[in-house]
């Protein structure tokens, strides 16, 4: 099992992939906010408008795509440490690192510009964002975490990305990847399960349901739809207003 999930992982994200080349065609983005599409939380690469941020375990690449036959580089940004994962929201990307959160001002997409370190996070483990909230999951007993025992969902204000802070921190099982929609905020807890969290006050998560029967690692969430990397593949699922969810596809792992 422990071979199988790393492509689960690859597997969202080459959907998270065709959902955001689906967006591109389809012209829907809010100008609001740059990024095309959506993928999971532990992507290793995003798009916005028509640049491509490839993350790998050392830097982090960018591509012009206005021809998407010919991306062209316009800009490596070494960074020194173990990689791992890339969520763009608004005018900045969160990239996760062994040794922190790096955020960066994306107001100018072909080149990023440094603006802090949040160094509580050990982000082997993923980050997503909504409004000036960042949620973290932190797992324990991974190997950029050695000696830390304690699994938690962190909450952290970035509303100035200068100066990111640790609002909120509450224990969790084994937490891998996360999404967030509205007033909820989806955690995966690999073979424990899906738990749904009511973030009406965002500072503090609260678990509305733990669906103990839908083992989970990543999530992209949709309007009322989330699309689940699991112990048995890929699973594509549509939930309404009283949160109860119904099976549209799967793809299993054979």
């Amino acid at each position: 099992m422990k071979k199988i999930i790393p492509f689960l992982f690859f597997g969202l994200a080459v959907l998270g992939l065709c959902l955001i080349l689906t967006a591109c065609q389809e012209g829907k983005e809010s100008a609001v906010n740059p990024q095309t599409g959506s993928g999971g939380s532990m992507a290793r690469f995003a798009i916005t408008g028509n640049t491509l941020y490839i993350v790998s375990k050392q830097s982090l690449e960018v591509y012009n795509i206005a021809d998407g036959a010919n991306p062209v580089k316009t800009v490596r940004k070494d960074m020194n440490v173990g990689i791992e994962t890339i969520f763009p929201y608004r005018n900045q990307l969160f990239i996760g690192a062994n040794d922190g959160m790096y955020i960066y001002n994306n107001s100018n997409p072909a080149n990023p510009a440094y603006l802090s370190k949040f160094t509580h996070v050990q982000s082997c483990d993923p980050v997503v964002v909504q409004d000036q909230y960042a949620y973290v999951t932190l797992r324990s007993g991974v190997a950029c975490r050695r000696g830390n025992s304690l699994s938690s969902l962190d909450v952290v204000d970035v509303s100035n990305p200068s100066n990111p802070q640790l609002v909120n921190s509450q224990p969790m099982s084994s937490p891998y990847g996360l999404g967030v929609s509205g007033n909820k905020l989806f955690v995966c807890e690999g073979e424990k399960g899906l738990r749904v969290m009511d973030i009406s006050n965002p500072i503090r998560p609260v678990e509305m349901q733990f669906h103990q029967d839908l083992p989970a690692y990543d999530v992209i969430v949709r309007p009322n739809h989330l699309i689940v990397t699991g112990q048995k593949g890929l699973f594509q699922y549509k939930y309404d207003q009283d949160d109860k969810f119904e099976l549209l596809s799967k793809i299993p792992v054979l």
